[in-house]
């Protein structure tokens, strides 16, 4: 789910060895098409989870070199290099367990008791399954990983009061 075309598989496969090396991990790469191609591309620091401007900015730089070395774009292009934000997208299985109990949108890529989206509270992961507490619906449900064609948290107050606790906890650290 980090990519949806073998285009953004092959800009993936080529940054992440960069961006790892930077000491970061890419959530998503997508290449937009229009006039002028968009490449947007999604990080966050490995050690924390974050991405400030400080961090965009450095990974852009680095990315920009290898893009003018390796030229993955065949056509004019615009790179831009974001965090995932408070209603990130949820790329891989262990992005289910890392931020189980907050609420979120699933689209699979089939037809499940007639709907392919589902909106829940997340409960973690079970071997190869996520597993969400649907809204309306007093089981969890377990869907495979592999059926998940796209996924993001949804913003809510609650999220909103952790992040700003979790920023008053980190500008108390600070020296």
């Amino acid at each position: 789910m980090k990519t949806k075309t073998t285009q953004d598989e092959r800009i993936l496969a080529l940054i992440e060895p960069v961006a790892a090396d930077l000491g970061y991990r890419i959530i998503r790469v997508r290449v937009m098409a229009s006039k002028r191609a968009v490449v947007q591309i999604m990080a966050e620091r490995l050690s924390d989870s974050q991405m400030g401007v400080d961090d965009c900015a450095r990974l852009s730089r680095e990315l920009s070199s290898l893009f003018e070395v390796e030229d993955p774009i065949d056509s004019a292009y615009v790179l831009e290099v974001s965090s995932a934000g408070l209603d990130r997208p949820l790329t891989d299985l262990s992005d289910f367990e890392v931020y189980s109990g907050l609420l979120a949108r699933v689209e699979l890529d089939r037809l499940v008791e007639g709907r392919k989206r589902f909106r829940g509270y997340l409960a973690g992961i079970d071997g190869e399954n996520i597993a969400i507490d649907l809204d309306g619906e007093g089981d969890t449900a377990l869907i495979p990983f592999a059926w998940v064609s796209e996924a993001k948290l949804l913003i809510t107050d609650e999220m909103i009061k952790q992040g700003q606790r979790k920023k008053t906890q980190e500008t108390k650290r600070r020296p």
